[in-house]
């Protein structure tokens, strides 16, 4: 299944005038290469990509998950539920271990990324967002414009870095993506995904999703925006997604 998807990922024909490509001078181009099904009930919190599938939280209160996901289909192939008084967020790939994020309970839950079962936890302060982890640190975001560089073994934090676009704090950082000296993060309610300089801080870019939100088959509702981000690293490709979308796009970014 992993190079089935792959070669999908590779050869897929690219629909006209719809390359999300803009004038702003911050913005990345892209290409969309495929669309996929996705669970439009899925509140997503946190997206990765691993052995062929990909791993998404969903949040909220009382029906919080961790899933596994096949790709092409969007058919949940396991999941485990969360315990109902945490608000699953974030979630990153840590070897063998799946790491999730809780908002307000100061607490990050460990699987077993092949039977997703609870192995420990990990207890913080503040707010938990977004997580992603570059193969030494984990980064967390909490919503401000702060990104927290951790211990992946005992969660202690190691920096912190100020996210800056033109200078100004950007606040509302969610989802993280982790890919190689950058990190890719979800600006929450609005359409954009910015590519940051994990030491500095400094937004180098920014994709502007605006036509993933109009393709999306989404509610009329103000919280189902995008976010979900699935970096898959033999290719380059991006998978993106929104909460409650029916649908989830695979891009490659065209000016990068």
């Amino acid at each position: 299944m992993k190079k089935t998807l792959l070669l999908v990922l590779a050869l897929a024909v690219i629909p006209d005038g719809l390359d999300g490509r803009y004038d702003h001078a911050y913005s990345l181009g892209y290409q969309i290469l495929q669309t996929y099904d996705h669970d439009p009930e899925a509140y997503t919190q946190g997206l990765l990509f691993h052995d062929g599938y990909l791993f998404e939280s969903t949040g909220l209160f009382d029906t919080s998950t961790l899933r596994k996901v096949e790709v092409e289909t969007g058919r949940v192939i396991a999941a485990v539920a969360i315990d109902p008084l945490y608000y699953a967020e974030g979630l990153a790939l840590v070897g063998s271990e799946l790491v999730l994020l809780t908002w307000k309970a100061g607490i990050a839950l460990v699987y077993d990324v092949e039977t997703l079962e609870l192995r420990t936890q990990h207890n913080y302060d503040g707010d938990g967002w977004g997580l992603c982890f570059d193969g030494a640190s984990l980064f967390m975001s909490d919503g401000s414009s702060t990104i927290f560089e951790r211990d992946p073994e005992t969660f202690e934090i190691l920096s912190e870095i100020t996210v800056l676009h033109e200078g100004t704090p950007l606040r509302a950082l969610n989802e993280l993506e982790c890919v190689g000296e950058f990190i890719f993060a979800n600006v929450y309610q609005t359409n954009r995904i910015v590519k940051i300089n994990k030491r500095s801080g400094e937004v180098l870019d920014e994709i502007d999703g605006l036509s993933l939100s109009l393709l999306a088959r989404r509610p009329d509702r103000s919280d189902a925006v995008l976010n979900g981000i699935a970096y898959v690293e033999e290719t380059g490709v991006f998978l993106v997604t929104g909460k409650l979308w029916g649908s989830l796009f695979a891009i490659r970014l065209t000016n990068d």
